[in-house]
């Protein structure tokens, strides 16, 4: 279940590790090099579902603020989850990023920015193939890597990851983002996570 709530959140953070998607097609607004991620700072969260949401992110921290990227970074994590959650689990994300007042959303390109994935169990399965360990330091604490995912209470004590050199895409400019993240399934909201966070690029 942390796997699949901070997981989803982080894939907020997509903007982070999963710009290592590779190059993107670059835009009209902006045709500008290539960019190397350098330092991701002003981490903040908080839940935005309503308080009959089943799965709850209690905790979530993230050092050093900011974040120096490539480098290291030191998570911790405690969600809890009222009800199992199982295939098919839908992630909607809106990612927007601030234009002087104004907050403006991104689009979904190549699987990046306000995108919705349909069916997190497979990527889950994609990612980590089933039958194999969950990676670590998920497997140390029992963590689950695949759905279903049975209520509980799980927690990630402060564990540390190393944050490779990424590249951004060229619509990923410097500034101040945030991300909504709603998981759900069969129509029903199971939790709501808001993120926000700033870029800075060489």
């Amino acid at each position: 279940m942390l796997c699949a709530g901070l997981a989803l959140a982080l894939c907020a953070l997509q903007l982070v590790p999963a710009a290592l998607a590779g190059p993107q097609p670059p835009l009209l607004v902006e045709r500008s090099g290539a960019r190397r991620l350098s330092k991701v700072g002003g981490f903040a969260w908080e839940n935005c579902g309503d308080k009959t949401d089943p799965v709850v992110l209690q905790s979530l921290s993230v050092a050093p603020d900011p974040i120096s990227i490539p480098g290291s970074l030191r998570v911790s994590a405690a969600v809890k989850s009222g009800k199992t959650m199982g295939s098919p689990l839908k992630a909607a994300l809106v990612v927007e990023k601030a234009l002087g007042d104004l907050w403006i959303q991104l689009p979904c390109i190549d699987q990046l920015g306000s995108c919705t994935y349909n069916d997190v169990c497979s990527i889950l399965d994609e990612l980590i193939p089933p039958g194999t360990p969950c990676p670590e330091p998920l497997l140390t604490y029992g963590i689950p890597c695949h759905c279903p995912f049975k209520a509980g209470s799980y927690s990630l004590p402060a564990s540390d990851f190393d944050v490779p050199d990424v590249e951004l895409p060229s619509w990923m400019t410097n500034g101040n983002y945030r991300v909504r993240v709603v998981v759900s399934n069969g129509g029903e909201e199971l939790s709501c996570v808001k993120l926000a966070f700033s870029l800075h690029s060489h």
